[in-house]
């Protein structure tokens, strides 16, 4: 196969930070790309945000110090702020054509991909669905979706059109957090374990159940919620399985003032604890490089990576987490 022809729908933070990861761009442009005031306060890779964690050579301030993934081609792109999408193309040297709605992202394209930096997920259904439809494989950023309910329609439609589907949160692959796992022995059998996020909203939560899920696995079954006017903690249970944390595992979210978006884990057992590297923004493109090689798969090969399963479940711990907080009650998951 040639360059897969991709059709990105959002030109948000996140449609530009996998975007320059996938296409040839303009790195000056990319530093300064706007004195539009408005435009600035739109998106922070408008204010040089992804920029400044692409390009961290001082001495060669034009080299990509981010991994690229070769194989890629942006076709066609399209944001509800179109003056964002047309300086969205220029970084990319006018090549993308700027769509005026999002169903034409699809035509003409080998791989859909739906960016969401921000956002709960509530519109998946809504723009994956014209491409589905049209039978494109199709990338879903996170959350999948806002609730499981919509979860089950995007699974549905691709399967009744046959086609390859993917959502994946950079912590399902941030080779920090992949290091931290492989540390757990030293602690001996880990009998509880904790992740900080710096918000309780879905497009922050998400990234937090995945770091759970990548550190110390999959299969919760229930979630109890602590809410205080600065913090709310949530205690994930894996309920009577020896191969997960006894006591389960907390995500504190909202607890300190942080930079950009860090998160941190510890791990506790009869041996000891451990904390790991934190988990930052500087580390995030060698995940979102996993995920974009994940995409190139599903694209070749229409067979898509065992990882969207915890994709699936972390918006089912989403919906428990919502539940727990709003009744207090502890809430099963899928229930």
């Amino acid at each position: 196969m040639s360059k897969i022809r991709v059709g990105l729908i959002r030109c948000d933070t996140h449609g530009m930070w996998f975007g320059p990861q996938m296409m040839a761009h303009d790195p000056k442009l990319l530093e300064h790309s706007t004195d539009d005031p408005e435009l600035m306060q739109y998106e922070s890779w408008l204010r040089r945000g992804v920029h400044y964690f692409f390009y961290t050579h001082y001495c060669a301030p034009d080299r990509m110090t981010a991994p690229f993934v070769e194989g890629f081609e942006i076709t066609r792109l399209w944001d509800q702020k179109r003056k964002a999408a047309e300086v969205a193309s220029r970084i990319f040297f006018g090549k993308p054509k700027v769509c005026d709605s999002f169903d034409e992202v699809s035509d003409d394209v080998d791989l859909v991909f739906i960016s969401n930096c921000n956002g709960d997920g509530s519109d998946s259904v809504q723009l994956a669905t014209p491409g589905l439809e049209k039978g494109v494989p199709t990338f879903v950023d996170k959350p999948f979706a806002d609730n499981s309910a919509n979860a089950r329609k995007l699974l549905d439609l691709a399967a009744k059109r046959k086609t390859p589907l993917l959502s994946l949160s950079i912590l399902q692959t941030n080779p920090p957090a992949t290091q931290f796992k492989r540390r757990l022995e030293e602690v001996g059998q880990v009998s509880f374990g904790d992740v900080t996020c710096y918000s309780t909203h879905p497009a922050a939560l998400i990234h937090a159940i995945s770091t759970v899920h990548h550190i110390f696995g999959t299969g919760i079954k229930t979630v109890r919620a602590v809410v205080a006017p600065k913090h709310t903690s949530l205690h994930l249970d894996y309920g009577d399985r020896a191969d997960r944390p006894e006591h389960g595992v907390v995500i504190h979210c909202g607890t300190a003032r942080f930079r950009f978006t860090e998160m941190y884990a510890n791990a506790y057992g009869p041996e000891g604890a451990i904390q790991g590297k934190v988990l930052d923004d500087y580390d995030a493109s060698s995940g979102s490089a996993i995920i974009l090689e994940h995409c190139k798969t599903m694209v070749q090969t229409g067979k898509v990576t065992p990882l969207f399963g915890e994709m699936v479940e972390g918006v089912a711990v989403m919906d428990a987490c919502k539940t727990a907080e709003t009744t207090g009650q502890a809430a099963k998951v899928g229930a």
